[in-house]
């Protein structure tokens, strides 16, 4: 992990976690000239970029004594992260993920997607790297989504394209649109479940029935049966937790402030969605309630490494506790205590005041 002084690079630290702080104290945070603790500060701070300003939350570390304050490749790197998320919604560009979802889809290098979408292989390849398209290489790229579009890409470019690469190619392509008239591949599952688009409102997690499947088997897989009302609990600290951390959700899901605290919104939905899950009732004294059981394996290949640091880091927190016991402590955060009066939606931002992670 590199940290840094005003930007400036100083030093090295060896970790093979996405950030240190999910397995160590702040206060073992040291200075790395003066060896003085640092301490773990969140502020409100703008970025411009390409030409427009962002608000955004900065995470740093202040030296207690000489009040120098420090960042972290993975901090910048999640700060970066909530300015495109906020450039890409606002403008309409695919992210990341989709840009590799779709080339996946069609089955083709991408080498050849460049090809086909009129764009430099290297250039293509930043945008499957983290790299935020211009507003106009994004259109085509969100215009090849539709597959009739990315058929006629094929037939403009037929002369670039080896006879055996553009059979497949075209073959591909028409599968799809035989066995999908209405050209509905989008690059997120949308149904019931979710209660908005991807965007600010669920932590610009991707929106899809696969990994909400795969999130809910690992997390029970991991802690054993669990209440719906401590899965409620588990799904809140794990999103709000890879947001402050990576500057994403993972989930898709949006959150409420309730009574019983926070809550994934349309959750009775969610948990009874896949044939994977099961949902038993139970009475154990005053509590009833229903427990979540699963005899499926989770795909781990729907996370990255860094996902499944935050999963495994929630779920080892909280695996011994009762349901009861973290939904007292969802009542100690900020999160909840701010939005609980109006039962509002949770603003991502609140992640930086989280109190129990």
């Amino acid at each position: 992990m590199k940290v840094h002084k005003q930007s400036v690079f100083l030093f090295t630290l060896q970790s093979t976690h996405l950030n240190i702080h999910l397995n160590k104290k702040e206060a073992e945070m040291k200075n790395p000239i003066t060896g003085n603790n640092l301490k773990q500060v969140y502020e409100p701070d703008t970025w411009n970029f390409r030409g427009e300003t962002f608000s955004y939350i900065r995470t740093c570390w202040e030296d207690e004594e000489t009040k120098e304050r420090f960042t972290t490749t993975e901090s910048d790197t999640a700060g970066y992260r909530q300015i495109t998320n906020q450039y890409c919604e606002q403008h309409g560009i695919p992210y990341t993920d989709e840009i590799i979802a779709l080339r996946q889809r069609y089955g083709i290098s991408a080498a050849k997607m460049a090809l086909l979408l009129g764009l430099g292989t290297n250039q293509y390849r930043l945008y499957e790297h983290g790299e935020v398209p211009s507003i106009s290489n994004a259109r085509l790229i969100s215009n090849a989504t539709n597959p009739k579009v990315m058929l006629d890409n094929v037939e403009r470019t037929k002369h670039l394209l080896k006879l055996n690469d553009y059979d497949k190619i075209k073959q591909k392509l028409q599968s799809i649109i035989n066995n999908e008239p209405k050209y509905k591949f989008a690059l997120y599952d949308t149904n019931k479940i979710f209660a908005t688009r991807r965007g600010k409102e669920n932590g610009y997690a991707p929106i899809s029935l696969k990994r909400l499947e795969a999130l809910l088997i690992t997390i029970i897989t991991q802690c054993g049966e669990v209440w719906q009302t401590k899965m409620n609990k588990l799904l809140f600290y794990i999103d709000f937790l890879s947001y402050k951390e990576r500057g994403m959700a993972i989930s898709g899901l949006t959150y409420r402030a309730i009574d019983y605290g926070p809550v994934a919104e349309r959750y009775q939905r969610a948990f009874s969605e896949f044939d994977s899950i099961q949902q038993q009732p139970r009475s154990i004294g005053n509590h009833e309630g229903d427990i979540l059981t699963t005899n499926a394996t989770a795909n781990n290949d729907m996370f990255s490494p860094d996902e499944h640091t935050i999963i495994n880091h929630v779920c080892d927190k909280f695996k011994h506790i009762t349901a009861s016991d973290i939904s007292d402590l969802s009542h100690c955060e900020n999160a909840w205590k701010k939005h609980v009066s109006r039962k509002e939606r949770i603003p991502y931002e609140e992640a930086f005041s989280l109190s129990a992670l």
